[in-house]
């Protein structure tokens, strides 16, 4: 052994782990069905064959609640695993199997993501040690790139005493992607898992340590929820300084009655932060400066209100950030909080042209784990590169933060892809890291880039493609602009588009508008949106006329366009219809009723007035079609998408020199002490 071998020390990297009392999510943690999804690949690689082309269908797969019955017959944890062992190992370690039965451990938490290790880390080995008794067999797998998986070695045990196994493996061959993971066969007298860690041996500092910093803007029962579990967390507790609770909402966190029971085992770590309604920008941005001005943590992670996390991927996120080959933003993934095992996105990216996010490429959005296990899953097992990762879980090593300054002032949206993309130019990679990840409550009952939120998707979009694209004119952004304002005005949604056109205004105004009107610029939006009579939402259905006619059920369907050249020609009849008259009657009741899935743009074109649902199901409008409006708010988008484009390389030197002014510390200092300068704007 060398003097520099050793020297290195053991580090766990991460710690086999189990779902404890919510049964949703156990197929996140075990799998007792190896071949879930199996049908479904088989469809797949069917299809490709016989066509040339990838397929997008789904077969016919077990769904969630049978992986939770199958678990439960196989395998016991947590609360039904005998005391001795909850004791030596922790309550979510260990797990009795029952004879003959046989679990995987091939799962998005407790697999070993291999191939990010190998590309982002300092490692070029990885140890698995499995410490069981009784009698079992131990298959040891690992995968490739293109998801192949096969049996590395299997290994026999039969011991009732406790037996520790360990087998250290090369991280060499998964530059482009693959995992390691084990599988357990219990023997006749059952088996018994005690604890099982991935590790390797690391050169030997100091521990780092972290802040969190969530922002909350009245969200009180979500937030102690969350305080809660790192409160109890006992692995977090070492390398855990600060956690910084930004609160910008009018009923303050602090005083909700379960506040000092929430948060009594954090005691002098927690800090409760009192400002202005800056959004998330202002609430994250100040969590980040609250940790610099501490000098205590190597990291801070940042979190959202309503969240729910397993601390285990924290501990994960700092460890890897620990061992990167260079400062490393860690980002987690986010699954739904109510279809507990679907994944929102494996990676995602900013499309350079589009300057537009998405899912990165080779990968697919809201995957089901209950519906199809990692070992069926191909493209899972392809790296996945990240441009950026979302502020509902994500770990930024303090040094960047010195380096590169705080969030925009943006108040909401494109705060966390933008600091990413500067971040990548300081030569600093974002990091989407497996096994670590939140639970968040699911986009796809909303669409707020109808409502005064679309004033800040536009504005940010364009003032991050000014500090970062490097296409012409920002490449498509102005077009889809464009087309997006068409979409709307041929929707009779005039208030989004009269909002988008603020945004397109302040653009034009030049940077000093960010921070000057971060404060006030929400209330003056939602007042200008509900000047229009789309915007103005009703809980109650009865308060507005009844609808001439119910939609016939193939609406949506004889409407959507079936090429370029249909969507074309739709747009065009469409924006000529503009032009006629209303028919009578239509603003006395509207034509028709939809629901908000049915509400396209190709659809509404066809109406002079439709009562539209709201994308939560909670309200409706009574859009109506105004030619008036049509035309003024239509050409006023004409002139300023014109004039941004014309103006666009001029704008792009003024922002990108402003923005280590408007980005750093001592501006948002200056931000945050005028946040209370007047009470919190009603919402």
């Amino acid at each position: 052994m060398t003097e520099a071998s050793a020297t290195r020390v053991p580090r766990v990297l991460q710690r086999v782990v189990f779902p404890g009392a919510d049964l949703d999510i156990v197929p996140l943690y075990v799998e007792t069905h190896m071949d879930r999804g199996a049908a479904e690949l088989a469809a797949e690689i069917a299809t490709e064959q016989l066509t040339g082309r990838k397929a997008a269908g789904a077969g016919s797969v077990p769904v969630a609640n049978a992986a939770v019955g199958e678990a439960q017959s196989v395998i016991r944890f947590g609360a039904d695993v005998p005391g001795y062992l909850a004791e030596s190992a922790g309550p979510r370690r260990s797990a009795v199997i029952s004879e003959g039965r046989r679990v995987s451990f091939a799962t998005y938490f407790n697999a070993f993501p291999a191939s990010y290790w190998r590309r982002w880390s300092t490692l070029d080995s990885v140890t698995l040690r499995i410490r069981l008794a009784g009698e079992s067999t131990i298959v040891l797998y690992r995968s490739t790139a293109r998801g192949f998986s096969y049996p590395v070695e299997t290994i026999n045990v039969s011991s009732d005493e406790p037996e520790t196994i360990e087998r250290t493996l090369p991280l060499t061959p998964f530059i482009d992607g693959g995992w390691y993971w084990f599988d357990i066969v219990a023997g006749p007298r059952g088996s018994t898992l005690i604890e099982a860690d991935w590790l390797a041996v690391a050169e030997p500092k100091p521990a780092s340590t972290l802040s969190i910093g969530i922002t909350t803007f009245n969200r009180a029962d979500f937030l102690l929820d969350l305080l809660r579990t790192l409160g109890d967390s006992a692995e977090l507790q070492d390398i855990l300084d600060n956690v910084f609770v930004v609160d910008q909402g009018s009923n303050k966190v602090t005083a909700h009655p379960a506040f000092a029971d929430a948060t009594k085992k954090l005691g002098d770590k927690l800090q409760v932060v009192e400002q202005g309604n800056i959004g998330g920008s202002g609430g994250f941005s100040r969590a980040m400066d609250e940790t610099l001005r501490a000098g205590q943590s190597d990291y801070v992670l940042l979190l959202d209100d309503d969240i729910k996390v397993d601390p285990e991927g924290i501990v994960r996120a700092a460890t890897f950030a620990d061992l990167a080959r260079r400062p490393t933003i860690v980002g987690g993934h986010m699954f739904s909080m109510y279809d507990r095992s679907l994944l929102h996105a494996f990676a995602e990216a900013v499309m350079p042209h589009k300057f537009w996010w998405g899912i990165a490429p080779n990968t697919k959005g809201r995957h089901d784990f209950a519906r199809r296990n990692l070992r069926n899953t191909p493209w899972l097992h392809r790296r996945a590169d990240s441009d950026y990762n979302g502020w509902w879980m994500c770990l930024i090593p303090t040094q960047v933060v010195r380096e590169i300054g705080l969030a925009l002032p943006v108040f909401i949206k494109w705060d966390d892809a933008e600091y990413a993309l500067r971040a990548r130019a300081h030569g600093y990679p974002t990091v989407s890291m497996p096994g670590v990840a939140a639970w968040h409550v699911p986009w796809d009952d909303k669409n707020d880039a109808r409502d005064w939120q679309a004033y800040y998707h536009l504005r940010n979009r364009i003032v991050a493609a000014l500090l970062h694209s490097n296409e012409p004119h920002g490449g498509a952004v102005l077009t889809e602009s464009l087309e997006r304002q068409l979409q709307n005005l041929l929707s009779m949604q005039y208030s989004t588009v009269a909002l988008r056109l603020i945004a397109l205004e302040d653009v034009l105004s030049g940077p000093d508008h960010m921070h000057r009107e971060i404060r006030t610029k929400m209330p003056e939006l939602r007042a200008l949106a509900a000047e229009y009579i789309d915007a103005r939402g009703s809980a109650d259905i009865e308060s507005f006329p009844p609808p001439r006619r119910r939609p016939p059920e193939s609406v949506k369907d004889n409407a959507t366009p079936t090429n370029k050249l249909n969507l074309l020609t739709k747009a065009a009849s469409g924006t000529a219809r503009q032009f006629r008259k209303p028919r009578k009657g239509a603003a006395k009741r509207p034509q028709m009723a939809l629901p908000y899935q049915d509400a396209s743009w190709f659809v509404l074109v066809k109406l002079d007035s439709a009562l539209v649902s709201t994308a939560d199901g909670a309200t409706a409008a009574w859009y109506q079609r105004d030619r008036k409006l049509f035309r003024s708010l239509g050409l006023r988008s004409l002139v300023l998408h014109r004039r941004l484009r014309r103006q666009w390389a001029k704008l792009a030197a003024e922002y990108r020199a402003a923005a280590p002014t408007f980005t750093s510390p001592e501006q948002w200092r200056e931000t945050f002490a005028a946040s209370l300068d007047q009470p919190p704007p009603g919402q």
